[in-house]
Protein backbone atom coordinates (compact mmCIF):
# COMPACT_ATOMS: atom_id res chain seq x y z
CA UNK A 1 0.00 0.00 0.00
CA UNK A 2 1.30 3.44 -1.10
CA UNK A 3 1.68 5.04 2.52
CA UNK A 4 1.94 8.51 0.92
CA UNK A 5 -1.36 8.39 -0.39
CA UNK A 6 -3.01 6.47 2.37
CA UNK A 7 -1.52 9.69 5.03
CA UNK A 8 -2.51 12.47 1.73
CA UNK A 9 -5.55 11.30 2.03
CA UNK A 10 -6.22 11.16 6.32
CA UNK A 11 -5.15 14.61 5.87
CA UNK A 12 -7.31 15.61 3.34
CA UNK A 13 -10.54 18.30 4.55
CA UNK A 14 -13.08 15.93 4.15
CA UNK A 15 -11.70 13.40 6.47
CA UNK A 16 -9.90 15.95 8.86
CA UNK A 17 -13.40 17.57 9.11
CA UNK A 18 -14.66 13.72 10.05
CA UNK A 19 -12.24 13.60 12.58
CA UNK A 20 -13.08 17.49 14.14
CA UNK A 21 -16.68 15.93 14.43
CA UNK A 22 -15.49 13.12 16.36
CA UNK A 23 -13.26 15.31 18.76
CA UNK A 24 -16.19 17.71 18.94
CA UNK A 25 -18.70 15.16 20.08
CA UNK A 26 -16.00 13.83 22.74
CA UNK A 27 -15.40 17.10 24.19
CA UNK A 28 -19.35 17.24 24.53
CA UNK A 29 -18.98 20.45 22.34
CA UNK A 30 -22.23 21.89 21.90
CA UNK A 31 -22.18 21.92 17.78
CA UNK A 32 -24.55 20.85 16.08
CA UNK A 33 -26.56 21.13 13.04
CA UNK A 34 -29.81 21.98 12.14
CA UNK A 35 -31.82 19.70 10.83
CA UNK A 36 -33.11 21.90 7.90
CA UNK A 37 -29.39 22.38 6.84
CA UNK A 38 -28.25 19.24 7.11
CA UNK A 39 -31.25 18.37 4.83
CA UNK A 40 -30.47 21.28 2.11
CA UNK A 41 -26.52 19.94 2.32
CA UNK A 42 -27.91 16.00 1.42
CA UNK A 43 -30.05 17.73 -1.09
CA UNK A 44 -27.47 19.58 -3.04
CA UNK A 45 -24.74 16.61 -2.44
CA UNK A 46 -26.99 13.85 -4.11
CA UNK A 47 -28.66 16.09 -6.75
CA UNK A 48 -25.11 17.57 -7.67
CA UNK A 49 -24.21 13.62 -7.89
CA UNK A 50 -26.77 12.65 -10.37
CA UNK A 51 -26.34 16.17 -12.73
CA UNK A 52 -23.01 15.26 -13.41
CA UNK A 53 -23.42 11.94 -13.77
CA UNK A 54 -26.09 12.08 -15.86
CA UNK A 55 -23.73 14.78 -17.85
CA UNK A 56 -20.86 12.64 -18.29
CA UNK A 57 -23.24 9.97 -19.59
CA UNK A 58 -24.47 12.24 -22.41
CA UNK A 59 -21.16 12.86 -23.55
CA UNK A 60 -20.05 8.95 -23.24
CA UNK A 61 -20.56 6.21 -25.87
CA UNK A 62 -24.11 3.98 -24.14
CA UNK A 63 -22.68 0.76 -24.78
CA UNK A 64 -19.98 1.74 -22.58
CA UNK A 65 -22.56 1.79 -19.74
CA UNK A 66 -24.13 -1.47 -20.28
CA UNK A 67 -21.59 -4.20 -18.91
CA UNK A 68 -21.19 -2.01 -16.02
CA UNK A 69 -24.53 -1.63 -15.16
CA UNK A 70 -25.25 -5.33 -15.18
CA UNK A 71 -22.31 -5.62 -12.92
CA UNK A 72 -23.86 -3.42 -10.65
CA UNK A 73 -27.06 -5.45 -10.45
CA UNK A 74 -25.58 -8.33 -9.97
CA UNK A 75 -23.18 -7.42 -7.19
CA UNK A 76 -26.03 -5.17 -5.71
CA UNK A 77 -28.01 -8.56 -5.21
CA UNK A 78 -25.12 -10.77 -4.30
CA UNK A 79 -23.68 -8.65 -1.48
CA UNK A 80 -27.07 -8.62 0.94
CA UNK A 81 -27.34 -12.85 0.39
CA UNK A 82 -23.25 -13.13 0.82
CA UNK A 83 -23.93 -11.13 4.48
CA UNK A 84 -27.10 -13.04 4.97
CA UNK A 85 -25.34 -16.05 4.95
CA UNK A 86 -22.15 -15.56 6.54
CA UNK A 87 -23.86 -13.48 9.52
CA UNK A 88 -26.43 -16.77 10.07
CA UNK A 89 -24.44 -19.27 9.50
CA UNK A 90 -21.44 -17.26 11.76
CA UNK A 91 -23.33 -14.83 14.51
CA UNK A 92 -25.60 -15.65 17.53
CA UNK A 93 -27.88 -12.59 15.65
CA UNK A 94 -31.96 -13.00 14.76
CA UNK A 95 -32.58 -13.82 11.69
CA UNK A 96 -34.24 -10.00 11.55
CA UNK A 97 -31.16 -8.73 12.65
CA UNK A 98 -28.62 -10.40 10.01
CA UNK A 99 -31.75 -9.49 7.36
CA UNK A 100 -31.33 -5.94 8.32
CA UNK A 101 -27.62 -6.42 8.48
CA UNK A 102 -27.39 -7.53 5.17
CA UNK A 103 -29.72 -4.65 3.93
CA UNK A 104 -27.10 -2.25 5.04
CA UNK A 105 -24.22 -3.59 3.62
CA UNK A 106 -25.71 -4.63 0.12
CA UNK A 107 -27.14 -0.83 -0.20
CA UNK A 108 -24.63 2.16 -0.49
CA UNK A 109 -23.54 5.11 0.66
CA UNK A 110 -23.29 8.37 -1.69
CA UNK A 111 -20.86 10.27 0.96
CA UNK A 112 -18.44 7.31 0.83
CA UNK A 113 -18.79 7.04 -3.07
CA UNK A 114 -18.50 11.11 -3.37
CA UNK A 115 -15.03 10.87 -1.18
CA UNK A 116 -13.81 8.19 -3.64
CA UNK A 117 -14.18 10.42 -6.30
CA UNK A 118 -12.66 13.61 -4.39
CA UNK A 119 -9.60 10.93 -3.79
CA UNK A 120 -9.56 10.46 -7.75
CA UNK A 121 -9.75 14.37 -8.75
CA UNK A 122 -6.71 14.98 -6.00
CA UNK A 123 -4.62 12.23 -7.59
CA UNK A 124 -4.95 14.10 -11.10
CA UNK A 125 -4.66 17.48 -9.17
CA UNK A 126 -1.85 16.94 -7.40
CA UNK A 127 -0.43 15.13 -10.94
CA UNK A 128 -0.10 11.80 -9.21
CA UNK A 129 -0.46 10.30 -12.69
CA UNK A 130 2.61 11.72 -14.19
CA UNK A 131 4.52 10.83 -11.31
CA UNK A 132 3.72 6.82 -12.16
CA UNK A 133 0.69 6.51 -9.79
CA UNK A 134 -2.08 5.26 -11.72
CA UNK A 135 -5.65 6.41 -10.89
CA UNK A 136 -7.16 9.87 -11.42
CA UNK A 137 -9.32 9.49 -14.38
CA UNK A 138 -12.59 7.66 -14.04
CA UNK A 139 -15.92 7.01 -16.20
CA UNK A 140 -18.32 9.59 -15.56
CA UNK A 141 -21.65 7.05 -15.34
CA UNK A 142 -20.57 5.73 -12.33
CA UNK A 143 -23.33 7.45 -10.39
CA UNK A 144 -25.63 5.83 -12.28
CA UNK A 145 -24.21 2.39 -10.93
CA UNK A 146 -25.04 3.89 -7.40
CA UNK A 147 -28.36 4.70 -8.30
CA UNK A 148 -28.30 0.76 -9.68
CA UNK A 149 -27.14 -0.62 -6.31
CA UNK A 150 -28.76 1.33 -3.44
CA UNK A 151 -32.34 -0.11 -3.86
CA UNK A 152 -32.09 -4.01 -4.84
CA UNK A 153 -30.40 -4.53 -1.60
CA UNK A 154 -32.52 -3.27 0.52
CA UNK A 155 -35.62 -5.03 -0.89
CA UNK A 156 -33.79 -8.25 -0.81
CA UNK A 157 -33.20 -7.83 2.78
CA UNK A 158 -36.63 -7.45 3.83
CA UNK A 159 -37.26 -10.48 1.83
CA UNK A 160 -35.23 -11.96 3.83
CA UNK A 161 -36.75 -11.18 7.46
CA UNK A 162 -39.73 -12.57 5.92
CA UNK A 163 -38.48 -16.08 4.46
CA UNK A 164 -34.59 -16.09 4.62
CA UNK A 165 -34.99 -18.80 7.89
CA UNK A 166 -36.94 -21.33 5.18
CA UNK A 167 -33.93 -21.01 2.76
CA UNK A 168 -31.08 -23.48 4.28
CA UNK A 169 -28.26 -22.54 1.52
CA UNK A 170 -28.43 -19.27 3.43
CA UNK A 171 -27.17 -20.83 6.42
CA UNK A 172 -27.48 -23.72 8.71
CA UNK A 173 -29.83 -22.72 11.74
CA UNK A 174 -32.97 -24.03 11.82
CA UNK A 175 -35.73 -21.56 11.60
CA UNK A 176 -39.39 -22.65 11.63
CA UNK A 177 -41.42 -20.19 9.44
CA UNK A 178 -44.56 -19.62 10.96
CA UNK A 179 -47.58 -17.15 11.08
CA UNK A 180 -45.91 -15.62 14.38
CA UNK A 181 -42.59 -15.04 12.13
CA UNK A 182 -43.87 -13.66 9.16
CA UNK A 183 -46.77 -11.63 11.05
CA UNK A 184 -50.35 -12.33 11.67
CA UNK A 185 -51.10 -10.76 8.20
CA UNK A 186 -48.08 -12.57 6.58
CA UNK A 187 -50.35 -14.18 3.76
CA UNK A 188 -53.19 -11.55 3.59
CA UNK A 189 -53.30 -8.75 0.78
CA UNK A 190 -52.48 -6.10 3.64
CA UNK A 191 -48.87 -7.87 3.81
CA UNK A 192 -48.55 -7.31 -0.06
CA UNK A 193 -49.79 -4.29 0.38
CA UNK A 194 -46.82 -2.99 2.67
CA UNK A 195 -44.24 -4.81 0.66
CA UNK A 196 -45.27 -2.89 -2.46
CA UNK A 197 -45.71 0.54 -0.74
CA UNK A 198 -42.17 -0.23 0.59
CA UNK A 199 -40.90 -0.50 -2.55
CA UNK A 200 -42.91 2.64 -4.10
CA UNK A 201 -41.47 4.94 -1.06
CA UNK A 202 -38.12 3.25 -1.67
CA UNK A 203 -38.22 4.35 -5.34
CA UNK A 204 -39.80 7.77 -4.62
CA UNK A 205 -37.76 8.44 -1.28
CA UNK A 206 -34.96 11.50 -1.42
CA UNK A 207 -31.76 9.53 -2.73
CA UNK A 208 -33.55 7.66 -5.41
CA UNK A 209 -35.58 11.01 -6.47
CA UNK A 210 -32.16 13.23 -6.67
CA UNK A 211 -30.10 10.69 -8.00
CA UNK A 212 -32.17 9.64 -10.90
CA UNK A 213 -33.67 12.58 -11.31
CA UNK A 214 -30.36 14.73 -11.68
CA UNK A 215 -28.98 12.09 -13.73
CA UNK A 216 -32.00 12.73 -16.55
CA UNK A 217 -31.78 16.19 -16.08
CA UNK A 218 -27.62 16.39 -16.66
CA UNK A 219 -28.37 14.19 -19.54
CA UNK A 220 -31.03 16.13 -21.01
CA UNK A 221 -29.40 19.28 -20.49
CA UNK A 222 -25.79 17.82 -22.13
CA UNK A 223 -22.62 19.98 -22.25
CA UNK A 224 -25.20 22.96 -22.29
CA UNK A 225 -26.50 22.66 -19.58
CA UNK A 226 -23.97 21.51 -17.47
CA UNK A 227 -21.88 24.65 -18.39
CA UNK A 228 -24.51 26.66 -16.79
CA UNK A 229 -25.07 24.96 -13.44
CA UNK A 230 -21.54 23.44 -13.19
CA UNK A 231 -20.45 26.92 -10.89
CA UNK A 232 -22.67 25.86 -8.41
CA UNK A 233 -22.98 22.42 -8.68
CA UNK A 234 -18.79 21.34 -9.64
CA UNK A 235 -16.80 23.97 -7.88
CA UNK A 236 -18.76 23.74 -4.17
CA UNK A 237 -19.11 20.79 -4.23
CA UNK A 238 -15.79 19.17 -2.40
CA UNK A 239 -16.60 22.35 0.35
CA UNK A 240 -20.08 21.36 1.06
CA UNK A 241 -18.81 17.88 0.97
CA UNK A 242 -16.78 18.74 4.00
CA UNK A 243 -19.66 20.33 5.54
CA UNK A 244 -21.66 16.84 5.50
CA UNK A 245 -18.58 14.91 6.68
CA UNK A 246 -18.92 17.32 10.00
CA UNK A 247 -22.14 16.30 10.66
CA UNK A 248 -21.06 13.04 9.82
CA UNK A 249 -18.01 13.21 12.78
CA UNK A 250 -20.54 14.56 14.87
CA UNK A 251 -23.60 11.55 14.20
CA UNK A 252 -20.84 8.73 14.54
CA UNK A 253 -19.37 10.08 17.86
CA UNK A 254 -22.77 9.84 19.35
CA UNK A 255 -23.16 6.40 18.36
CA UNK A 256 -19.82 5.92 19.33
CA UNK A 257 -21.28 4.47 23.02
CA UNK A 258 -23.23 1.71 21.46
CA UNK A 259 -19.75 -0.34 20.54
CA UNK A 260 -20.29 -2.51 23.65
CA UNK A 261 -24.01 -2.95 22.00
CA UNK A 262 -22.31 -4.44 18.70
CA UNK A 263 -19.58 -6.77 20.34
CA UNK A 264 -15.71 -7.74 18.83
CA UNK A 265 -17.40 -9.92 16.15
CA UNK A 266 -19.55 -7.34 14.55
CA UNK A 267 -16.73 -4.26 14.45
CA UNK A 268 -14.52 -6.99 12.92
CA UNK A 269 -17.72 -7.77 10.18
CA UNK A 270 -18.12 -4.05 10.23
CA UNK A 271 -14.39 -4.00 8.97
CA UNK A 272 -13.17 -7.11 6.79
CA UNK A 273 -16.62 -7.81 4.63
CA UNK A 274 -16.26 -4.58 3.00
CA UNK A 275 -12.55 -5.19 2.39
CA UNK A 276 -13.61 -8.60 0.64
CA UNK A 277 -16.26 -6.97 -0.79
CA UNK A 278 -14.12 -3.88 -2.15
CA UNK A 279 -12.04 -6.35 -3.78
CA UNK A 280 -14.59 -8.55 -5.68
CA UNK A 281 -15.89 -5.12 -6.56
CA UNK A 282 -13.08 -4.10 -8.04
CA UNK A 283 -12.22 -7.16 -9.82
CA UNK A 284 -15.92 -7.03 -11.51
CA UNK A 285 -15.35 -3.52 -12.32
CA UNK A 286 -12.00 -4.59 -14.12
CA UNK A 287 -13.86 -7.48 -16.28
CA UNK A 288 -16.32 -5.28 -17.00
CA UNK A 289 -14.77 -2.60 -18.78
CA UNK A 290 -13.82 -0.29 -16.69
CA UNK A 291 -10.90 1.94 -15.48
CA UNK A 292 -8.48 1.80 -12.91
CA UNK A 293 -10.23 4.65 -11.73
CA UNK A 294 -13.61 3.59 -12.32
CA UNK A 295 -13.16 0.30 -11.07
CA UNK A 296 -11.73 1.38 -7.55
CA UNK A 297 -14.95 4.07 -7.44
CA UNK A 298 -17.04 0.96 -8.11
CA UNK A 299 -15.37 -1.15 -5.26
CA UNK A 300 -15.68 1.59 -3.01
CA UNK A 301 -19.17 1.51 -3.52
CA UNK A 302 -19.50 -2.63 -3.08
CA UNK A 303 -17.43 -1.67 0.40
CA UNK A 304 -19.74 0.88 1.51
CA UNK A 305 -23.14 0.52 3.79
CA UNK A 306 -25.93 2.43 3.73
CA UNK A 307 -26.65 4.99 6.66
CA UNK A 308 -29.50 6.80 5.23
CA UNK A 309 -31.79 4.80 3.16
CA UNK A 310 -31.52 1.12 4.46
CA UNK A 311 -31.88 2.42 8.21
CA UNK A 312 -35.35 4.10 7.28
CA UNK A 313 -36.52 1.26 5.05
CA UNK A 314 -35.70 -1.23 8.10
CA UNK A 315 -37.49 0.50 10.55
CA UNK A 316 -40.67 0.25 8.83
CA UNK A 317 -40.31 -3.05 7.42
CA UNK A 318 -38.31 -5.20 9.57
CA UNK A 319 -39.59 -3.31 13.28
CA UNK A 320 -38.27 -6.73 14.73
CA UNK A 321 -34.43 -5.79 13.66
CA UNK A 322 -32.07 -3.70 16.91
CA UNK A 323 -31.13 -1.03 15.45
CA UNK A 324 -28.02 -0.50 17.20
CA UNK A 325 -26.58 -3.33 15.46
CA UNK A 326 -27.25 -2.59 11.83
CA UNK A 327 -26.81 0.98 12.04
CA UNK A 328 -23.90 1.30 14.46
CA UNK A 329 -22.22 -1.11 12.35
CA UNK A 330 -22.59 1.04 9.55
CA UNK A 331 -21.89 4.51 10.47
CA UNK A 332 -19.59 4.02 13.10
CA UNK A 333 -17.76 1.18 12.26
CA UNK A 334 -17.68 1.20 8.28
CA UNK A 335 -18.10 4.69 7.22
CA UNK A 336 -14.78 6.02 9.35
CA UNK A 337 -13.30 2.73 8.29
CA UNK A 338 -13.49 3.35 4.55
CA UNK A 339 -13.46 7.51 4.56
CA UNK A 340 -9.84 7.16 6.31
CA UNK A 341 -7.92 4.15 5.63
CA UNK A 342 -10.51 1.98 2.74
CA UNK A 343 -10.38 4.14 0.08
CA UNK A 344 -6.93 4.66 -0.48
CA UNK A 345 -6.63 0.68 0.07
CA UNK A 346 -8.70 -0.14 -2.91
CA UNK A 347 -7.11 2.28 -5.30
CA UNK A 348 -3.66 0.11 -4.37
CA UNK A 349 -5.60 -2.99 -4.60
CA UNK A 350 -7.13 -1.47 -8.06
CA UNK A 351 -3.50 -0.89 -9.06
CA UNK A 352 -2.23 -4.43 -8.25
CA UNK A 353 -5.40 -6.14 -9.84
CA UNK A 354 -5.04 -4.18 -13.61
CA UNK A 355 -1.15 -4.68 -12.80
CA UNK A 356 -1.84 -8.57 -13.11
CA UNK A 357 -3.36 -8.17 -16.62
Amino acid sequence: MDFGLALSNLFSPIVLAFALGLIATFLRSDLKFPNELYTAISIYLLLAIGLKGGYKLSISHLEDFIKPAVAALLLGTAIPLLAFSFLRKFSSLSLFDCAAIAAHYGSVSAVTFAGAQSFQDNLAANSLISQGTLGGVYEGYLPGLLAIMEVPAIIIGVFLAKVGGSLPILGHKKFKVTADTLGKESNSPNESLALKALFIELLAGKGSILLLGGMVIGFLGGKGGWAQVSPFFDLPFKGILTLFLLEAGLVTGRRIKDFKSVGIFLIGFGIVFPVLMGILGIWIGKISGLSVGGAMIFGTLAASASYIAAPAACRVAIPEANPTYSLTLSLAVTFPFNITVGIPLYHQISIILFQLG
